[in-house]
C-alpha cells in the first residue's frame, strides 16, 4: 500500500498524473460556501459559549478523593439545593484526582459566595472555609477579549507583510490572508455548533491552527512561484496550468504532514472530551483538530485557485493564455486533419471493388494499374462513356467468345 502510494506521488510529481483543482476551483468554493454558511449561521443563532474567562463569574476549588464519575453531580445537586438562585448552568468539572472545580454566574460576597462555598464543602466532605474563591469581574474578561482581538489583527498583518516581502506578490499575500480567514471562520462556526466553552486554551489554538495554515499555504505557493517562472514566454502552458501542476506535486506531501500531525490532536480530543470531561485540553485540542484540517484544505483547494484566477485577470495574463488557446486549437485542428484520410483526386474516380484504378485516354492501349494475385491487371480504355474494366494479361491468351450468332456457328 505504501509503495503504490509512493508511486502515486512520484506520477504526480512528473505529471504523469494530474487532476485539475484549479479548472474545478468553483466546486471547492460551493463546498466553502456551504461550511461557512452554516458556521455564521450557528454564529448568529447559536453563539459562542464563552467562558468565565470573558463574561466573569465566580470560581470555587475543593479538594476531594471521589472520582470524577462520582462526585460531579452530587455537586451539582448541593449547590442547586443552596437557596442561591440561577445556578442551573454552573459548570462543574474535577481537576486531576483530587480536586473539583466549579463555575457560576457573579455572586454576591455577603450572601451567596459563604452559602455555595458551604454546599460544595458538604457534597465533598470538607469544612466550607476550605473551599477555595475567586471573583473575576467583567471587565477583565472584557480587556481579555479586546486583547484577543488585536493580537489577531496584529498576527494577520504580519502575515500579509511577510508574504509579500518573501514572495514579492501582492496577490499571493491576498490568497493567503483569505484562506486564513476562512480556517478562523470554520473554526469558530464550530465552536459555536458544537457548544464548547471559549476559554484562553481556545485562543492559544486559534493562533496556533493560524500558523499552522500558513505554513501550508507557504509550501504550496512557494512551489507555484518555482513552476510560474517564465511562464510568459511559455507557448503550451498558462498560469493555472503551472499552478495545478505545483499542487499536484505537493499534494503527497501535504496528505502525509496533515495525518501526522491531526492523528495525536485527535488522541487528545478523546481524551479531553470523554474523559476528562471538562478543562483547557478539550477547548486547546478541538481548535487545533479543525484548524489543522481546514488549514490543509484551504491552501490546497482554497488559497492557490483564488491565486491563480487573480493572475489570470491580470492584461498580460490574459494575452498570454489567448496565445496558449490559440496555438492549442491549431494543434488540435492539425490532428484532426491528419486523422482524416486524403480526398480522391479527379483522375482517380473510376475504380473497381478491390480498389485498383484504370486511366487511359480515349483510344489509347491499355494502360497498367497494379497487381492482383500476383496476377498484372491493366485498364482497356474504349470511350469516354465507357466503362474501364481491367484485364488481366493471363486471360488474352486464352480463347476468345465469338460474336457471331448460332445459325453462322453451326455452319
Amino acid at each position: 500500500m505504501a509503495s503504490k502510494f509512493s508511486q502515486l506521488g512520484h506520477r504526480l510529481y512528473t505529471g504523469e498524473v494530474s487532476y485539475d483543482f484549479i479548472g474545478h476551483r468553483r466546486r471547492w468554493y460551493v463546498i466553502s460556501g456551504v461550511l461557512l454558511t452554516v458556521s455564521i449561521l450557528a454564529l448568529l443563532l447559536k453563539g459562542l459559549t464563552l467562558g468565565i474567562e470573558f463574561e466573569g463569574g465566580a470560581d470555587f476549588q475543593a479538594p476531594t478523593s471521589v472520582s470524577a464519575s462520582q462526585i460531579v453531580e452530587p455537586v451539582r445537586q448541593a449547590i442547586e439545593a443552596s437557596g442561591v438562585p440561577d445556578l442551573n448552568e454552573a459548570t462543574i468539572n474535577t481537576i486531576g484526582s483530587n480536586q473539583v472545580r466549579v463555575q457560576t454566574r457573579t455572586l454576591d460576597t455577603t450572601t451567596e459566595v459563604p452559602a455555595v462555598r458551604a454546599a460544595i464543602g458538604q457534597a465533598v466532605g470538607v469544612p466550607g472555609d476550605q473551599v477555595n474563591y475567586s471573583l473575576i469581574g467583567a471587565s477583565w474578561g472584557g480587556q481579555i477579549t479586546e486583547r484577543a482581538l488585536i493580537a489577531l489583527v496584529v498576527f494577520l498583518v504580519l502575515v500579509t507583510l511577510v508574504i509579500w516581502i518573501y514572495f514579492r506578490d501582492a496577490k499571493m499575500s491576498a490568497a493567503a490572508l483569505i484562506a486564513l480567514l476562512h480556517d478562523l471562520l470554520l473554526t469558530v462556526g464550530i465552536y459555536a455548533l458544537v457548544g464548547f466553552t471559549v476559554t484562553p486554551a481556545t485562543l492559544i489554538g486559534v493562533l496556533t491552527i493560524l500558523g499552522y495554515s500558513l505554513y501550508d499555504t507557504v509550501v504550496v505557493f512557494d512551489k507555484v512561484r518555482e513552476n510560474v517562472k517564465g511562464v510568459r514566454s511559455s507557448t503550451t502552458k498558462t498560469y493555472s496550468d503551472a499552478a495545478n501542476l505545483a499542487v499536484n506535486q505537493v499534494l503527497v506531501r501535504s496528505i502525509n504532514t496533515t495525518v501526522i500531525g491531526v492523528l495525536p490532536v485527535a488522541a487528545l480530543l478523546f481524551a479531553g472530551t470523554f474523559i476528562l470531561g471538562e478543562g483547557p485540553l478539550k477547548d486547546l485540542s478541538l481548535a487545533l483538530f479543525v484548524g489543522m484540517v481546514s488549514g490543509a484544505y484551504s491552501s490546497i483547494f482554497i488559497a492557490t485557485p483564488i491565486l491563480a484566477q487573480l493572475k489570470e485577470r491580470e492584461p498580460d495574463m490574459r494575452r498570454h493564455r489567448s496565445r496558449v488557446e490559440g496555438k492549442r486549437e491549431k494543434s488540435d485542428a492539425r490532428s484532426a486533419g491528419a486523422s482524416v484520410a486524403e480526398p480522391t483526386r479527379d483522375d482517380d474516380r473510376l475504380a473497381d471493388p478491390d480498389g485498383l484504378v484504370g486511366v487511359g485516354a480515349e483510344g489509347g492501349d491499355a494502360v497498367p494499374v497494379g497487381v492482383k494475385g500476383g496476377t498484372r491487371v491493366t485498364a482497356v480504355p474504349t470511350s469516354p462513356r465507357a466503362s474501364v474494366r481491367p484485364v488481366v494479361e493471363g486471360a488474352a491468351k486464352r480463347p476468345q467468345p465469338q460474336s457471331s450468332t448460332r445459325s453462322e456457328r453451326k455452319k
